[in-house]
């Protein structure tokens, strides 16, 4: 079990002894789809990199609905997404600084040798990995091309 299973395993506990409802929903909709990517998958324990791709696709897909719903002009329905969404970001990885990401990528060039943009693969192989939920992949690039370039 990955360590953020068993944070939200605890915080379900916390929220239905304080009757935190919406809280509750939204750590059950994470529990729950922490399950079925292990029935999925051919792992039987989630990796905490795992869970946290699981995290940001859930935290999206609340955060799309929300956008939808106010374009059907349903702010009761966007309005539970987005406190869903608030519960959810709670988990995500703080995100990385343009300087830290910069720093972040540095060392993997030299970890890995890359001298020009034919090395992007790569560094971008082990970025991606590394990085997962503190920088998108396409700040991710952005800064190898910047780099390399």
């Amino acid at each position: 079990m990955g360590k953020y299973s068993e944070i939200i395993n605890e915080d379900i506990k916390k929220a239905m002894l304080a009757k935190e409802r919406e809280k509750l929903d939204a750590l059950r909709a994470l529990k729950s789809a922490f399950l079925l990517a292990k029935t999925e998958g051919s792992e039987h324990e989630l990796t905490d990199e795992k869970e946290i791709q699981i995290i940001q696709k859930q935290y999206k897909q609340r955060i799309d609905s929300a956008e939808m719903y106010k374009a059907n002009n349903r702010m009761e329905l966007a309005e539970k997404e987005l406190n869903e969404a608030k519960y959810i970001a709670a988990y995500m990885p703080k995100a990385l600084s343009s300087e830290e990401l910069e720093a972040e990528i540095k060392t993997i060039i030299n970890e890995v040798g890359a001298k020009n943009m034919a090395d992007m693969g790569k560094v971008m192989g082990i970025a991606s990995k590394k990085l997962a939920g503190k920088a998108n992949n396409k700040d991710i690039s952005d800064k190898v091309k910047q780099l390399l370039g």
